[in-house]
């Protein structure tokens, strides 16, 4: 079966500890801790604490992946900024800093994936200054990445520089870096790219080390309950069955932090039902093999 995990920006009313609590009771394998407010600040977090949360993660059974999208981590006025792709080169380097700060983190809570994204560029800057700034950024994240034995799961996200996978493929072009891989937010693909979208997770399969779960309609980006949106989940989980996906699906619903215990509970219920019909419907077992 697929592992499936929850992203902690939907968990903001609870600790770490309870989110921990609340996803091993609901059966989930994995948790995506976004660093920031109000869960934990990389600047602070001491080695007794991520040593404390790490026995944590282990004792719930919990796969970590590291998730960089707090959306006032490094500014308590402007969301996401400033980015890779920012004017002022000091807060370019704020944003390298901080990556490597959560590359540090993942390692000392044996996460796999630092999951990111490139910014939003000023208006009126050429494009081709944009690729300079995220590429150079980029570069020195991935090394210090690869030192740690940490993948980098590069996320396209709608309304960014790199906000689809055709600028997906500019970067990788851009950017050869053993350390680079790529986030696919299937709730992304129903906003920026053409379906069948399960198609896309295939022809990008090489690349895929990290996945987000929330569903979208009308091409708007606002992360749904899965199920309430137009993503044909069957299709989404038998192409990564069929690829062999072998990391943690997180389930990212970031506005429904309110309702996180009852959320988490139907997200998990809702996938393993799609995966139980599948099963039924195919003759096949959990990866896609037939028996």
């Amino acid at each position: 079966m697929l592992k499936i995990g929850y992203v902690t920006n939907g968990f903001a009313d609870h600790s770490l500890e309870q989110a921990a609590e609340v996803l091993h009771h609901c059966g989930y394998q994995g948790i995506g801790v976004t660093l920031g407010a109000p869960h934990l600040d990389p600047w602070t977090a001491s080695k007794k604490r991520l040593a404390e949360l790490r026995a944590c993660f282990e004792k719930h059974g919990l796969e970590v992946a590291i998730e960089t999208g707090g959306r006032y981590v490094l500014d308590p006025y402007r969301k996401h900024r400033p980015s890779l792709v920012s004017v002022d080169e000091k807060g370019r380097n704020q944003r390298v800093a901080f990556y490597e700060k959560s590359i540090d983190i993942a390692s000392a809570l044996g996460a796999k994936v630092v999951s990111l994204w490139s910014g939003i560029p000023k208006a009126q800057i050429p494009t081709e200054t944009s690729w300079q700034r995220l590429v150079v950024g980029l570069r020195t994240v991935l090394d210090h990445a690869e030192k740690r034995g940490v993948k980098i799961g590069f996320e396209p996200e709608p309304g960014m520089f790199v906000e689809n996978l055709e600028g997906w493929q500019i970067l990788k072009e851009r950017v050869s870096h053993p350390a680079l891989g790529l986030t696919i937010d299937v709730g992304h693909l129903a906003v920026t790219e053409e379906a069948p979208w399960h198609q896309h997770l295939i022809e990008h399969s090489g690349d895929l080390v990290h996945v987000h779960l929330d569903d979208a309609k009308d091409r708007t980006h606002e992360h749904l309950p899965l199920g309430e949106g137009e993503i044909d989940w069957p299709e989404i989980l038998g192409a990564l069955a069929r690829i062999g996906y072998g990391g943690v699906a997180l389930v990212e619903l970031s506005r429904h932090s309110h309702v996180a215990p009852l959320m988490a509970q139907r997200s998990i219920l809702f996938l393993r039902s799609v995966e139980a019909r599948a099963r039924v419907d195919h003759g096949t077992d959990p990866r896609g093999s037939k028996r």
